[in-house]
């Protein structure tokens, strides 16, 4: 679908159909001639109620009318959600060329990137290994246009990027685990690399995992015979960073399949285990669209990617393994091996020069008993990259909880045989002593841990109802536009 952006006024365009928002009280912002649309609304079949829609033959054009509900509650998300919804029925009418006319007096909840984002993740479908795909990329539609009094060209360009980057994070989600190995999501990463000058790739595998002295990575990934990947992004401007401007760490969970190990999961569910490395591609993706933005910010990514697998060399509970930090871990149980990845992968990152760290996970199923799928956890240790992380979650449209940390759950991680353990005590904070094990492996560098387990796929919204969310992308780049944003800020004037 392509998306463009205009002044004209929407009737004027060449789109065969046009959506206009309906707020309550409100009226039909631009009526046709003949008053057709205000009819609609005053029948009674036209309603204000959110996500209500109304469809109209005017003027040569096709109208749909979409509820916005009332302007005190108007907001992003109920802008993404309505134009979810007008990409629906705009699918069902046949629509080719859909024109959305920006609601008036909204620019505070940036309606052309909510309207772009909505659209473009409605019509994601993954069809990749279906036998006959139709209505693939938005079903038949095959235009975009975002019209306003005000150009919003910049607004949807940008908004373009990172949906599209949202939606590749979906394809590799979905993408079952037998196609999407550590290697195939290496390949990924150098693909996005070749694209983009400022991007560079590296991907190793187990002898070199090994070599670098991370025993708990390389531990997970014994079992499996695939190769492993330790995949490092790097996202180098030439130019434009502020000499202050801090080294963002990036640091995404990829088990591209996770059967739990020795500590086998149940069958029930397990096939959703391929989505156990949506953080991995919540950075990746991420590092695409930074890139691909040209924002003036250093980033390096960091992913590793193994399956957990059953195999004559698999880990298994008891078993202790020496980490790249130098602590000793014993293994309590074999399917707590995110953290494991992780802790290899933080160190890695902060041994790149990493300022500020912030992971990405489907780290415990615990955090879905505290918080279900509508909000991710988060845990930080620094009060400033804290508000950072909820501020980038919040400019994003997505659902954050800060989560405590606290030395009480720290003693809960630590081991009888090493240093730590990779498991608490049953019923015992699952989701707070994971982020402690973490935290071990910081290096007191300014750290935030996303947990995404509940986030990560099935979301229920009308622009992600199943499969893959591509949870984080979004937040991920909009942290690396305030890290830039606040480097590039003028100190404030000294006051005697």
């Amino acid at each position: 679908m392509r998306v463009t952006a205009t002044t004209e006024a929407a009737a004027s365009t060449a789109a065969d159909t046009i959506v206009v928002g309906l707020v309550e009280g409100e009226g039909v912002p631009h009526d046709v001639e003949d008053g057709a649309l205000g009819a609609l609304v005053e029948s009674g079949e036209a309603k204000a109620a959110p996500r209500s829609l109304a469809v109209a033959h005017a003027a040569g054009k096709r109208w749909i009318l979409v509820g916005l509900g009332a302007r005190a509650t108007l907001d992003a998300e109920g802008l993404r959600l309505a134009a979810a919804a007008a990409h629906g029925r705009a699918k069902d009418v046949g629509a080719r060329v859909l024109c959305w006319e920006l609601p008036h007096k909204a620019r505070e909840h940036d309606p052309a990137r909510a309207v772009v984002e909505g659209t473009l993740m409605a019509a994601y479908a993954f069809t990749a290994f279906k036998s006959t795909s139709k209505d693939e990329d938005g079903g038949g539609i095959e235009e975009l246009i975002v019209s306003d009094h005000a150009d919003p060209s910049a607004a949807v360009a940008r908004a373009e990027v990172v949906t599209r980057a949202v939606n590749a994070a979906r394809d590799l989600q979905n993408t079952p685990a037998n196609h999407l190995t550590p290697t195939a999501l290496g390949e990924r990463a150098q693909a996005l690399a070749v694209a983009h000058d400022a991007l560079t790739c590296e991907v190793v595998g187990r002898e070199e995992i090994v070599a670098r002295g991370m025993g708990a990575f390389a531990a997970v990934a014994a079992g499996s015979d695939e190769e492993p990947a330790l995949i490092t992004l790097r996202y180098e401007p030439t130019d434009d960073v502020a000499a202050d401007t801090p080294l963002l760490g990036y640091v995404g969970k990829g088990v591209t399949f996770d059967a739990g190990g020795i500590s086998i999961k149940p069958a029930s569910g397990m096939a959703d285990m391929k989505f156990d490395m949506t953080g991995a591609a919540a950075v990746i993706e991420s590092l695409g669209a930074i890139a691909e933005l040209g924002l003036p910010v250093r980033v390096v990514g960091v992913v590793g990617a193994t399956e957990n697998l059953l195999g004559p060399a698999a880990m298994k509970p008891g078993d202790v393994f020496t980490t790249a930090e130098g602590l000793t871990v014993q293994v309590d149980n074999t399917d707590a091996e995110g953290r494991l990845v992780l802790a290899d992968c933080l160190h890695h990152a902060r041994a790149l020069g990493a300022e500020r760290l912030v992971d990405v996970a489907t780290l415990t199923g615990a955090i879905m008993s505290t918080l279900g799928r509508i909000y991710s956890g988060y845990w930080a240790d620094d009060e400033a990259w804290a508000a950072d992380l909820a501020g980038a979650a919040e400019d994003a449209g997505e659902l954050i909880w800060r989560m405590p940390l606290h030395e009480r759950y720290a003693e809960l991680v630590k081991g009888s045989t090493a240093d730590v353990a990779n498991l608490s005590p049953a019923r015992t904070g699952a989701s707070c002593t994971a982020a402690e094990f973490l935290h071990r492996f910081t290096g007191g560098v300014p750290w935030a841990h996303l947990d995404i387990c509940g986030t990560g796929w099935d979301g229920g919204r009308a622009y992600a109802p199943k499969g893959g969310t591509g949870v984080m992308v979004r937040t991920l780049v909009a942290l690396a536009e305030r890290t830039a944003a606040a480097a590039a800020a003028p100190e404030p004037a000294n006051v005697d």
